[in-house]
């Protein structure tokens, strides 16, 4: 019999939640099968108190969600490579279940084609799974599981091969959008993503609002994604879609100057490389019920 899959995790903090952090640190040790290895990544502030054995690294500077993953993920060496899979788990998140760790190794083992998980984010007082947080347009039944387009990027597993072969998260997003940027480049290389309903993160329930940038980097965000991913025909009408379906949520003024500020900086600033996924990959994402124009 092969060997079980290494499992390491990556946790990015601002040290603001040492408690929430020290719990989440408790629950990843308390994971059934092999120890998991972790790295807790101080992005721009120093790491609290973490227990023995936990690794850690201390960034001079907020690189932001991608940029402070991507460090995490490097100290696992290469793309990751000391490790077979990378769960990525929000500071103030927790692993109510000691199964976790054994239910991704055993559904990489099972599926080759398969890149990344998408947990279950649910709130640990009311065990609601908030609708944004089900990664497909079908997301009335957050109770089932299956294949997906794009991921949650604070509650997830990645096969660090998918890594090594289309690359990290996208560093200059700094926040919003990085997940489906990794997604679609891990589908066009031709990976599976599957929302997994029984693999659970208990999250509090917040707004994404709570982010002072969220409006802007949102917009900025959805652009540059496009640009960088999508077929030259399909980047006006995706994000023609999205500026519709900004318009009719009918946000407040200042978030909706902040929303267009952040849509005009999309397309005059540098967005990294342009690799436009093959129109094979806009049939698959078709067929998994999400076309890349929403």
């Amino acid at each position: 019999m092969s060997a079980p899959l290494k499992v390491g995790a990556v946790v990015i903090t601002m040290g603001n939640r040492p408690e929430e952090l020290r719990a989440l640190l408790d629950s990843v040790a308390k994971q059934d099968g092999d120890p998991v290895e972790v790295v807790v990544v101080g992005n721009g502030a120093p790491v609290p108190d973490v227990p023995a054995g936990v690794r850690t690294v201390e960034l001079p500077e907020n690189l932001g969600i991608p940029g402070g993953r991507n460090v995490g993920i490097e100290a696992f060496g290469p793309s990751g490579a000391e490790v077979d899979i990378l769960l990525f788990l929000d500071d103030d998140g927790l692993l109510p279940n000691t199964d976790t760790a054994e239910l991704c190794r055993q559904a990489f083992a099972a599926d080759p084609a398969l890149g990344i998980v998408s947990f279950r984010i649910a709130d640990p007082e009311t065990g609601v799974t908030q609708r944004r947080h089900v990664p497909r347009l079908r997301a009335s039944d957050p109770m089932r599981s299956s294949r997906v387009t794009t991921f949650l990027g604070g509650a997830n597993a990645v096969r660090t091969k998918v890594i090594a072969e289309v690359g990290g998260l996208p560093d200059e997003f700094f926040y919003a959008h990085e997940e489906t940027d990794l997604a679609w480049r891990a589908l066009d290389a031709g990976w599976m993503i599957d929302y997994r309903a029984d693999m659970v993160l208990f999250h509090p329930t917040t707004a994404p609002s709570r982010h002072a940038v969220y409006h802007r980097m949102v917009a900025r965000n959805r652009v540059w994604l496009a640009r960088r991913n999508l077929p030259a025909l399909l980047v006006p009408v995706y994000l023609g879609v999205w500026m519709l379906l900004t318009l009719a949520r009918k946000p407040s003024g200042p978030a909706l100057k902040a929303w267009f500020g952040g849509f005009k900086e999309g397309w005059t600033t540098p967005c990294g490389p342009r690799r436009p996924m093959k129109w094979r990959t806009v049939w698959r994402l078709t067929r998994l019920g999400r076309p890349p124009v929403i």
